[in-house]
């Protein structure tokens, strides 16, 4: 009945943790074999025979027949009285195998066997689960929510693995309720605790790039090479694309018609914005291609500092920027290069530097407005004052200062 049972535990733990077959019999000889040697000092004359399958197991001893007046290690050795007992055939030097029941060991070993084998089970699973997610990081993985923390979601894989997707590692307009099926990537496996921590990501580029493979399938079989990708989670992302087969249009088979393809992205992704952007290795058109939807009339390239200055009309500086700066900031990440716009002013147009009016506004005030691409007083003129306050962060007292200032320069 104990073998039964034993046998029982563990064939229930293989069917639902996927322990495979030799690995299950390993552990389990080798915990028998760990009593044996405790019991009897040695394991070596044992033979422990494990039948999964059928759920049961024997331990058969090996011993030499000795004359009774020579008997030595009853573990290695059996009188020939004794195994006369056995079967009346036998002779001294001969080898006699009997079984070892599981109950001769006493209750108490067989309390340790258990918990012995249930440690080493639940080893076995945490190193499953660990090498599993290691050699998945950096793809994507679908699970269900199961509980909703402040910090973060306890994820549930199809197997009950546990899964952590963090707060920082969601977008921010995610919201998910228990049951609801998650798609993220596999971003941090560690070992906390020699416990597996699998650690989820929505936020990462890599996430976005898993789901271009999945959507776009010139992208999955390497027609369309994605060069790199930055984003700003649930608000806008630049892909940069590229294809060596000239047949192939690689912006256009990634947006697909009427933005087919894209919009299951946009979708997973809550609506970020979405630039898909031809790569190319002349800088210039790359820089004009990333700051898109804006039209650019010239660009200056400072190679030893990897800056850019951008020369545009006044109209096309917002959308350059847009909104809090983002698209410049994501143009810069995306090509490497430091942008900066300028407007370009018209011949006859008279205007004046933002440095000439250092003796009335301050230096932080200056270099706020030159970051948002305002390098003249006409170039801040040019910007309603509620835009000014929006992307400077500023004061309204010190925007509405600044603007006096200016202003009185063309009275």
């Amino acid at each position: 009945m104990e073998n039964i049972n034993l046998i029982d535990t563990f064939a229930e733990f293989k069917e639902l943790k996927n322990i495979d077959r030799v690995t299950m019999m390993s552990v389990l000889e080798d915990v028998f074999r760990s009593v044996l040697i405790r019991h009897y000092g040695t394991d070596e004359n044992f033979d422990v025979i494990i039948n999964i399958d059928k759920g049961d197991f024997e331990i058969w001893r090996n011993r030499e027949v000795v004359a009774d007046d020579e008997l030595e290690d009853p573990n290695l050795q059996i009188t020939l009285t004794e195994a006369l007992k056995i079967d009346d055939d036998y002779e001294v030097g001969e080898e006699v195998t009997d079984e070892v029941k599981l109950a001769d060991f006493g209750r108490r070993a067989i309390l340790n066997l258990r918990q012995n084998l249930a440690s080493k089970i639940m080893e076995l699973e945490k190193d499953h689960i660990y090498g599993k997610y290691k050699n998945k990081i950096g793809d994507i993985v679908t699970g269900e929510v199961y509980q909703i923390w402040k910090k973060e979601i306890l994820i549930l894989d199809d197997e009950g693995n546990e899964l952590i997707l963090p707060k920082g590692e969601q977008i921010p307009s995610d919201y998910f309720r228990k049951g609801d099926a998650v798609r993220a990537i596999v971003y941090k496996v560690e070992l906390r605790n020699n416990n597996p921590l699998i650690i989820l990501s929505r936020t990462a580029p890599a996430f976005l790039e898993r789901l271009f493979e999945l959507e776009i399938p010139e992208i999955f079989d390497g027609l369309i090479t994605i060069k790199k990708i930055v984003r700003v989670p649930g608000e806008r992302a630049k892909v940069a694309v590229e294809s060596y087969d000239e047949r192939i249009d690689p912006v256009g088979a990634c947006v697909g018609m009427k933005g087919s393809r894209i919009h299951g992205i946009v979708r997973e992704l809550r609506n970020e914005n979405i630039d898909v952007i031809n790569y190319s290795s002349n800088i210039q058109l790359f820089i004009k291609r990333a700051l898109n939807p804006a039209k650019i009339n010239s660009i200056k390239i400072i190679e030893s500092d990897k800056k850019a200055e951008v020369y545009l009309r006044p109209e096309e500086v917002s959308l350059a920027i847009g909104k809090g700066g983002l698209n410049i900031r994501l143009a810069s990440q995306l090509t490497g290069y430091e942008i900066d716009v300028y407007r370009e002013m018209e011949e006859d147009e008279e205007d004046v530097n933002l440095d000439e009016f250092v003796d009335e506004i301050e230096d932080w005030v200056i270099d706020g407005l030159k970051a948002i691409g305002c390098d003249t007083a006409k170039n801040v003129l040019n910007i309603p004052r509620n835009e000014l306050i929006k992307r400077t962060d500023f004061e309204e007292e010190t925007i509405d200062n600044v603007l006096k200032i200016l202003k009185s320069e063309f009275e």
